[in-house]
């Protein structure tokens, strides 16, 4: 991989970096009806690296992609990881600072379009990094806010606050609680003596984009004929009975899923914490509608492993991911045995975290 000299002839003046996450509970509760997450961070993140140059464009060059772009504030550039470049830097000169222009260098292990908030990490890596480069009073949450601006506005991607917060609070090992409408977080420790795991299922999001928004629809149209201003606000499943077919069970799987990351913030076991991660896999399978075969396999495979509490898929489904709450010390063996049950001829699954020795 080329390193920032090689491509600019020169050393950078400033550098940050931010985490991609994986959701252990509260998948759809975010972005629709304010609700309650539990998330954290994963070993893979996303490095950027400045540097002001004399010229009169910004460059970028993407090391994963072995891209390099050039492109002025007058026009967004075309390449699409260049729009989350572009927006941040908009939300920079919004802000009234004179920016000058960059050399921009972005390395990544982030897997992309799995759901672990790949542009989240960018985003907050790079806004970051201008934090760091022009002295700016930003603190980590209006660093959040202002990459879902960039990303809403920039990458045309309608999405809550919840990935970019994860990406600028969460840490690896512990959870992030996240509180979509107050913005109130809390670090919270993992259930005792447990890791996290997560494999990929080989099956990419064919249908997630159109099915999103479907399903938001579908949620709001529940919560008005709940008299309700989001799901958020109706405590009790039961309440959902009365909605005609498939709302009733789009918002049974949302007030459930809130109810169950608020379970999970009062420090309960690990055998607890599992059977609330089946839950919701069962939910978003039932309910939500939003598993596939695919991943319903992979959840069936994670739960018959000695040392599983609970497995689900995380993200918004129709392929992607899989997470797994395991005893500390044996995820990376459940994982390795887990690939080799659920691989077969024109399947490949792959452990991502724990990060698979090289």
């Amino acid at each position: 991989m080329k390193t920032f000299a090689a491509i600019f002839g020169t050393h950078p003046t400033a550098s940050a970096e931010a985490p991609g996450r994986v959701d252990l509970l509260g998948e759809h509760t975010g972005y629709n009806d304010d609700g309650y997450v539990l998330t954290t961070a994963i070993p893979q993140s996303t490095h950027v690296l400045l540097r002001p140059n004399e010229g009169n464009i910004f460059r970028v060059y993407a090391a994963n992609l072995k891209q390099f772009i050039e492109f002025n504030m007058l026009e967004m550039p075309e390449e699409h990881f260049g729009h989350y470049i572009y927006g941040c830097l908009r939300q920079i000169e919004e802000l009234g600072i004179d920016l000058p222009k960059l050399d921009i260098y972005i390395a990544s292990d982030v897997p992309i379009g799995l759901g672990l908030s790949s542009s989240a990490a960018l985003e907050v890596a790079m806004l970051r990094a201008l934090r760091v480069l022009l002295s700016l009073p930003l603190d980590d949450v209006q660093i959040a806010q202002l990459a879902q601006r960039a990303e809403i506005d920039y990458a045309g991607v309608y999405c809550s606050l919840m990935d970019q917060m994860a990406s600028s609070q969460a840490d690896t090992g512990q959870m992030l609680f996240l509180d979509t409408r107050t913005l109130e977080h809390q670090k919270l420790p993992l259930p005792a003596g447990t890791e996290i795991l997560v494999i990929d299922s080989g099956v990419t999001h064919t249908l997630a984009s159109d099915k999103f928004n479907e399903r938001r629809t579908e949620c709001e149209a529940a919560a008005r004929l709940l008299g309700v201003a989001t799901l958020r606000d109706v405590p009790d499943p039961s309440l959902t009975e009365s909605l005609p077919e498939p709302l009733c069970r789009r918002a049974q799987h949302i007030v459930s899923e809130n109810n169950r990351v608020q379970c999970a913030r009062e420090n309960i076991s690990a055998e607890k914490f599992g059977q609330l991660m089946n839950s919701s896999h069962d939910s978003l399978r039932n309910n939500y509608e939003v598993s596939t075969p695919e991943l319903d396999e992979l959840v069936s495979i994670l739960r018959h492993q000695t040392g599983v509490y609970g497995a689900r898929l995380t993200g918004t489904g129709f392929g992607g991911t899989c997470v797994a709450l395991c005893e500390q010390g044996a995820a990376l063996h459940i994982g390795q045995e887990s690939v080799k049950l659920y691989n077969q001829p024109g399947r490949s699954g792959r452990l991502l975290v724990p990060k698979p020795p090289e």
